[in-house]
């Protein structure tokens, strides 16, 4: 591996900003860290938060990486079936350290051939879509299998970049960029989960995700 660590996050239209900004504000604080946003080209890409993150990178540029992440969003599924970002991801992920995800990201590594045999987390509402890629979903918050970290529903990328923190840099490092974050959560509303929030809160957001696209 470079002196510098090389986390790349593949940005796309309809990205989830948080899935990919909250791991990479934690990850930037990894001594040696150096962030890549990644599109195929190097315009502002818009968010499902309706504003735009310009890459760093394109794909022609883009050097290799050490981490690869995918984050999830509404724009996703156009990117199941787009052959050039596949393609790079595809080729990225067989040379990483590690190729991880957040939210729903870890159906579009899945569609890049690389979960087939391994765990995955995702969101609690495509969960059950990971079979169709080879994968095993897993009820977690963050799965580690073998080189594969993968995030829950996008708040759990802050929980997956200190994981990884923890893998890059060591256990106290990670400790220290909690701290100085003060990432202490302690949410107002225990329903952060189908199993706390019960079903009628459940099918809401299952009808607000389908009009999301």
């Amino acid at each position: 591996m470079s002196t510098k660590i090389h986390i790349g996050f593949l940005i796309y239209p309809g990205v989830t900003q948080l899935d990919a900004t909250g791991p990479a504000q934690i990850l930037s604080l990894v001594p040696g860290a150096k962030i890549h946003m990644i599109w195929k080209e190097l315009e502002p890409v818009s968010t499902d938060a309706g504003f735009s993150i310009n890459p760093t990178d394109d794909f022609a540029t883009c050097p290799d990486l050490d981490v690869i992440c995918v984050p999830g969003g509404t724009g996703q599924r156009p990117m199941m079936a787009d052959e050039e970002f596949l393609a790079f991801l595809t080729r990225q992920g067989t040379g990483a350290r590690y190729v991880t995800s957040v939210c729903s990201g870890s159906l579009l590594l899945g569609a890049a051939g690389l979960l087939k045999g391994y765990k995955s987390a995702c969101h609690w509402a495509y969960r059950d879509l990971l079979p169709m890629f080879g994968a095993e979903p897993v009820a977690e918050r963050i799965v580690r299998d073998r080189n594969r970290i993968t995030g829950g529903g996008v708040t759990a990328g802050i929980d997956f970049g200190l994981t990884l923190a923890a893998e890059l840099a060591g256990e106290e490092t990670a400790k220290q960029i909690q701290l100085f974050v003060e990432y202490d959560p302690a949410p107002p509303f225990d329903v952060g989960s189908p199993e706390r929030a019960g079903p009628q809160l459940t099918e809401s957001v299952r009808s607000m995700l389908a009009a999301a696209g």
